[in-house]
């Protein structure tokens, strides 16, 4: 089977402009997807729901936030403004924090549109899913959007065994993914011990801190994944926790400003 974690930005970079994350993420044609920052619009794209139907699956979005995502036509040469680590980025925006303003709207002009939708994050998978829960991790006090753990249990087609997923979007070290971690521990100690399971998604955090979060589990895929473009660092990660061999492994620029971090395995 081939999982993949991949953080879509909603499809869009940090000026507004759309990217391959969507057309992208399907040619690799996963059995299993972990989508940070899976973006449904209320009027327009809705990438769960064409993703399912493209590639026949079903799963589960937890909603992290409301937000709008602005579409536009230009901007500079890289990813996203230079500037944009300090002032914030132009694709997309939480109003609950940050809202548009008028002279915004008049700079971008009318090539531009801010589309109203829901941003979160998503558990796909190819397989039946025989149970899910969407553990509430709440929001940490620096922290724009709420967080929350899917936990997802399903069947292996080739040897009949039940297996389980999990998918995170963490919160940044700097924010105190530390009191997020510790929770998530306690959601997977829900896990009965003899079934295995598959731990992704978009951790915000080096392998260092992976390992001392989780330590009794195996890193499946190490490849760095950010940023895209020229990647020095490994932030997105896949985890496993029993019988699980590795055919292959590796990371992707699709467009995002994360690559896509996807593994070959079987159970």
């Amino acid at each position: 089977m081939r999982i993949v974690t991949f953080n879509m930005h909603a499809g869009v970079d940090g000026w507004g402009r759309s990217t391959n994350a969507l057309d992208g993420l399907i040619a690799l044609r996963p059995d299993i997807a972990i989508l940070p920052e899976t973006w449904r619009g209320k009027n327009g794209p809705d990438f769960f729901t064409e993703i399912c139907q493209q590639l026949g699956a079903n799963g589960e979005f937890a909603q992290l936030a409301s937000a709008e995502r602005v579409r536009a036509e230009s901007g500079g040469p890289f990813w996203q403004p230079l500037s944009a680590h300090l002032s914030g980025e132009h694709g997309l925006y939480f109003s609950e924090h940050r809202p548009l303003k008028p002279a915004q709207l008049r700079r971008w002009g009318r090539e531009t549109t801010i589309e109203q939708g829901s941003w979160g994050l998503s558990l796909l998978s190819r397989f039946p899913i025989r149970q899910s829960e969407i553990f509430d991790l709440g929001r940490l006090p620096r922290e724009k959007v709420n967080r929350a753990l899917i936990i997802a249990f399903m069947t292996d087609p080739e040897s009949g065994r039940e297996f389980s997923v999990a998918a995170i979007h963490g919160a940044h070290i700097s924010h105190g993914s530390y009191r997020l971690y510790r929770e998530v521990r306690k959601c997977l100690a829900q896990v009965p011990p003899e079934t295995p399971i598959l731990f992704g998604g978009d951790f915000n955090a080096w392998r260092p801190w992976v390992r001392y979060f989780f330590p009794n589990w195996t890193h499946l895929a190490k490849h760095r994944t950010w940023p895209a473009r020229f990647p020095h660092s490994q932030i997105d990660h896949l985890l496993g926790r029993g019988a699980w061999h590795v055919a292959k492994s590796g990371s992707v620029n699709l467009g995002s400003d994360h690559r896509a971090l996807y593994c070959d395995l079987t159970l």
